[in-house]
């Protein structure tokens, strides 16, 4: 391990610490006071934005915090975030309503819109004008694992380095694409599964603490940025199909006059013409692989509820069960849960 790459880790390390407590500083990076009409700004209460941490929580932090400073100077309202560590913690505050807008990704946003009374209303457009991402399973340059072939030949041998169940791209889709066709859990084929962020599970695999580790392309592309050394070191055996990118969802009960004064912002950021255009565009680089929002609604969710309708079925097909009966049951289940989520996206 090199002096240099241990520095960097040792900064990372060190944000996340900060990160861990972003929650409650949020208020104080975000939340000055500014004059509305009739009031002070800080005696209204805030808009709170969730971040959905894409490496640390505290790089997510700093890649959004102009965005959001120059969200809280448009509307002259402060703007505090709910900056958290994990897909599942940023859920839970979804879920007790201490969330009024946030960037989620697409098993996330199905659980807030169908669950926890958001609506989606923006969707990532990617640098390259794409609205998707790829999910990837990536091993060390130098392994023996070449193919998905040579990986699933070998119950039992290899470690796994994966994210939350929450992940689209970090557990569903590899887990519904790679493993369950052929009748496998990862949980239980690997000799050791580790869960962390995407960048903690690459670092992992360069440092040889585990033999794969599964990605995406954002989260790729800010390994290369932040450790261009241990990413030469890295080689992707597997790719999914385009994945729809992340998403804004708006808490339901927001006021109406802040929705649309939100929307309005994130629609046209970026998009200006001359110096405050190419400004805004600036910011945005900062936040891996974004080059802009474009309107959506709900409906874009449905492939996420798709593919974890496929990936319970297969689950379920192949698993082992005290009866037929038990096995039908769990598959009634499943539809049942797929037609009320869908019924409930096609609702908005």
């Amino acid at each position: 391990m090199n002096a240099s790459w241990l520095h960097r880790l040792c900064a990372r390390r060190y944000l996340a610490c900060i990160a861990s407590v972003g929650f409650c500083l949020g208020p104080l990076l975000f939340g000055a006071s500014a004059q509305v009409p009739g009031q002070l700004a800080s005696q209204a209460a805030p808009i709170r934005f969730g971040i959905l941490p894409i490496g640390s929580a505290a790089e997510s932090l700093e890649q959004w915090r102009p965005l959001l400073d120059d969200l809280r100077k448009r509307l002259g309202h402060p703007v505090t975030t709910v900056s958290v560590s994990s897909y599942a913690s940023l859920s839970n505050a979804i879920g007790a309503q201490r969330v009024d807008i946030a960037f989620l990704s697409g098993k996330l946003a199905v659980e807030a819109v169908t669950h926890q009374h958001m609506q989606v209303f923006a969707q990532f457009l990617r640098s390259d004008g794409a609205t998707g991402n790829v999910a990837m399973l990536v091993v060390r340059d130098d392994s023996p694992i070449h193919s998905v072939a040579e990986l699933l030949a070998s119950p039992g041998r290899w470690r796994y380095a994966r994210s939350e169940q929450l992940s689209v791209t970090g557990y569903t889709a590899p887990e519904a694409d790679v493993f369950a066709p052929h009748g496998l859990n990862s949980d239980t084929f690997f000799a050791n599964v580790q869960v962390g962020d995407h960048q903690s599970n690459l670092l992992a695999v360069v440092n040889r603490e585990a033999d794969v580790a599964s990605s995406n392309n954002p989260d790729m592309d800010l390994f290369h940025r932040n450790f261009p050394g241990e990413a030469a070191q890295l080689r992707v055996i597997w790719r999914s199909p385009l994945i729809p990118s992340g998403v804004l969802v708006v808490r339901e009960g927001l006021a109406a006059a802040w929705r649309r004064q939100l929307t309005a912002f994130i629609l046209a950021y970026g998009k200006g013409a001359g110096e405050a255009g190419a400004r805004e565009r600036a910011q945005l680089s900062r936040i891996p692989d974004l080059g802009g929002f474009v309107a959506q609604n709900n409906h874009v969710l449905q492939p996420f509820v798709d593919m974890q309708y496929a990936l319970l079925r297969q689950e379920a097909e192949h698993g082992q069960w005290v009866s037929p009966q038990a096995r039908q049951a769990r598959l009634v289940q499943i539809e049942q849960r797929y037609q009320r989520d869908t019924q409930a996206l096609q609702g908005h």
